[in-house]
């Protein structure tokens, strides 16, 4: 059992701002009653060093400094950060907390306060203590070792998850499936070899191997709405693997989790039991968002497109307009590359990830029936804008969603 860390308030929130012009698909919001804004963000707040993080938040770091702009300017009420690097003492959070949200930033806004957060341990740089990778050996030094970990990292806490909220959060009710193993799951894609004409990993791996590469959390939000449970993962990319994809079915199986947690047929979930010990997924009728860097898009780049579509698509998700930008736009008819041979529309795209690879959706706040669209959008700026000198601390940009109660 793992236990689960809840923190107190740090400060009362402050007056609320008008989100960034740059940004499209945007809804104002009204003065009186305004609806709730909902975001996640890959911040890239990570370092190759345990501890690497804070060392650079002390001395002052230009890319959390870019990161609290853009969230002073979108003013999210809750936000998920993924990629942002977890320690058990919460150093970090308290330290961008203090020293980059409460201060106004070059380009950003009014100071930015969270009464609560939560954190807690994942999955990556967590040894395993098994060949993980195939390759003969457990651990060793750089990449081998963070491939043996039971998800990749260079140390324990590498990539983590950070919800910030301006409401409070439920700890006691917190679930996390970071334990969750991927055997566990019914008909779960079991990497195969293709040419070995095996399973990838061996029956002593497979039953211990976990599912989660960071951790699946429910973290219930006592908001004006009512009660809304953040589901926020950060699934493996479906790349750095071989003919086996073993990351392109993990990531696969890791978006599937979110689809059975939401159907909770307890005659077939049994088996869908948190750190805790509880089994089961949501009950019917509660509220929901599902917010993370997926890293799935619907139509481009690697990945098993049909798990994400069928998270979009799934009964109790609120169909909607996807969140867009402007400057994903510009940027996919002016960089060439990859983008030339995608499909989707760019305007949906959250991130902007080289040439060979090119702009891809991979970061979703996907809201549930019971609450309505109220606007939404992706902080990209168009090049050489005011907003763009702030817009690029990571590859991944901002997607918020503003919602009302549906009446």
């Amino acid at each position: 059992m793992t236990s689960r860390p809840a923190f107190p308030a740090l400060i009362a929130m402050l007056a609320t701002g008008m989100p960034a012009t740059a940004c499209a698909s945007t809804t104002m919001r009204p003065s009186s009653t305004p609806p709730l804004r909902v975001a996640t963000y890959n911040v890239s707040l990570y370092d190759e060093a345990a501890g690497g993080v804070i060392r650079r938040l002390e001395a002052g770091d230009d890319g959390a400094r870019k990161v609290a702009a853009v969230l002073q300017r979108l003013r999210p009420d809750l936000v998920l950060l993924n990629e942002f690097d977890y320690d058990p003492d919460g150093r970090a959070a308290d330290l961008f907390q203090r020293r980059y949200l409460e201060v106004p930033q070059a380009g950003g806004g009014n100071a930015l306060h969270y009464p609560y957060r939560y954190f807690g341990p994942v999955n990556t740089g967590e040894p395993s203590g098994l060949d993980l990778d195939g390759n003969g050996r457990v651990g060793g030094e750089g990449r081998d070792r963070g491939n043996d970990a039971w998800g990749y990292g260079l140390h324990p806490g590498q990539y983590g998850m950070l919800v910030l909220s301006r409401h409070p959060i439920d700890a006691d009710a917190v679930r996390s499936f970071r334990l969750l193993r991927w055997s566990a799951m019914p008909d779960a894609i079991r990497p195969h070899h293709p040419t070995q004409r095996g399973d990838f990993h061996s029956d002593e791996v497979w039953q211990q191997l976990r599912l989660s590469s960071k951790s699946h959390w429910d973290v219930p939000v006592r908001t004006p709405l009512g009660r809304l449970h953040f589901l926020v993962s950060h699934p493996t990319p479906p790349v750095f693997d071989g003919p086996e994809d073993r990351n392109g079915a993990r990531n696969a199986d890791e978006l599937r989790l979110w689809r059975e947690y939401l159907d909770n047929d307890p005659a077939d979930h049994a088996w869908l039991c948190d750190d805790a010990g509880r089994c089961g997924g949501l009950a019917a009728g509660e509220r929901f968002v599902i917010a993370g860097d997926l890293n799935n898009d619907p139509n481009d780049g690697d990945g098993r497109h049909d798990a994400i579509r069928a998270l979009i698509d799934h009964p109790r998700v609120l169909r909607h307009a996807p969140p867009r930008s402007e400057g994903a736009v510009v940027v996919a008819r002016t960089a060439g590359g990859a983008n030339a041979a995608h499909v989707g529309d760019p305007a949906e795209d959250t991130g902007d990830f080289g040439p060979k690879v090119g702009n891809l959706r991979l970061d979703y706040v996907l809201p549930s029936v019971g609450l309505r669209w109220h606007g939404g959008g992706v902080f990209w700026p168009v090049p050489g804008g005011e907003d763009a000198v702030i817009a690029h601390a990571s590859d991944h940009h901002a997607v918020w969603v503003d919602l009302v109660a549906d009446e």
